[in-house]
C-alpha cells in the first residue's frame, strides 16, 4: 500500500480540563473518501482543524505529506495548507464584498497560480455547482449558494486533500447531491482524497470509509 497523505497517531487535543481528542488514530489514502460522524458537539471539527494544522496545539504524531506537522514553523505549515489542501468551513469564511467568482479564486490569487486557465476551471466549477458567475456580492447570496462558492473555492488549486467541516449543513436534498457528484467526479480525474465531516446519509453511502468520533478516539463503521 502506498504511503498515506495523512498519518495521525495518538492525537490528543486538550481544552482546559476537557480533553477532547483522547489518542486518536487516522490515515488518509490518495482518492479515497472518508467520512467523520459522532453527537454534537463531540470534537468533529476540532479533529478537522489539527489535520487541517489550523490548531498546532496538539500532543501526538501528525505527518502530512512527509511533513511533521509538531516540528514544521508556522510558515512551512502555511505553505503546506496553500499548496496540498483545499478546506470547506462551516462558516464559509467569504468575502462578502466579493462576488463569487473573484472569492472562488483567492486561493490562487494568495499562490500565484491565478492564470487564465484557472479562472477558467473557477467558473466552469461555479457553473456545475448551478451558481451565477456575475457581480453579485456574495452577502447577497443565499446560505446555500454561499454553501457551494465555499466548495468552489476548496477545489481552484487542486489540492490533494479536501477537508469539509458539513459541506451539505446548508443546503437542500437536490444541492447536496449535485455538490457530490461534483466532488466524486473530481475525485476520480484528478485523485485528490476527501475527509468530510457529515451526517447526511445518502451522503455517508458514498464513503469508502465511515470513521465514528466517540469519547475522543475514532471508530470503524461499516458503511
Amino acid at each position: 500500500m502506498s504511503k498515506p497523505l495523512i498519518s495521525a497517531r495518538s492525537v490528543v487535543r486538550v481544552f482546559g480540563n476537557l480533553k477532547v481528542l483522547n489518542g486518536a488514530d487516522f490515515s488518509l489514502y490518495e482518492g479515497e473518501f472518508v467520512a467523520v460522524t459522532g453527537k454534537s458537539g463531540v470534537g468533529k471539527s476540532t479533529l478537522l482543524g489539527v489535520l487541517g494544522t489550523h490548531d498546532p496545539a496538539f500532543g501526538g504524531e501528525l505527518i502530512i505529506n512527509g511533513v511533521n506537522a509538531a516540528e514544521a514553523s508556522s510558515p512551512e505549515l502555511a505553505e503546506l495548507r496553500r499548496e496540498f489542501m483545499g478546506f470547506i468551513f462551516q462558516d464559509f469564511h467569504l468575502l462578502p464584498n466579493l462576488n463569487a467568482l473573484d472569492n472562488v479564486l483567492l486561493p490562487a490569487v494568495f499562490s500565484g497560480t491565478d492564470t487564465y486557465e484557472v479562472r477558467e476551471d473557477a467558473a466552469t466549477i461555479l457553473s456545475r455547482l448551478d451558481l451565477r458567475n456575475d457581480n453579485t456580492p456574495t452577502r447577497f447570496l443565499s446560505r446555500g449558494e454561499r454553501q457551494r462558492v465555499a466548495s468552489a473555492r476548496a477545489l481552484v488549486n487542486n489540492p490533494r486533500i479536501l477537508m469539509a467541516d458539513e459541506p451539505t449543513a446548508s443546503l437542500d436534498e437536490e444541492s447536496e447531491e449535485n455538490l457530490f457528484d461534483l466532488l466524486d467526479s473530481l475525485r476520480r480525474e484528478k485523485g485528490f482524497a476527501i475527509i468530510a465531516v457529515l451526517h447526511s446519509k445518502k451522503i455517508l453511502a458514498r464513503a469508502d470509509r465511515i470513521l465514528e468520533l466517540k469519547e475522543g478516539v475514532l471508530h470503524e463503521k461499516h458503511a
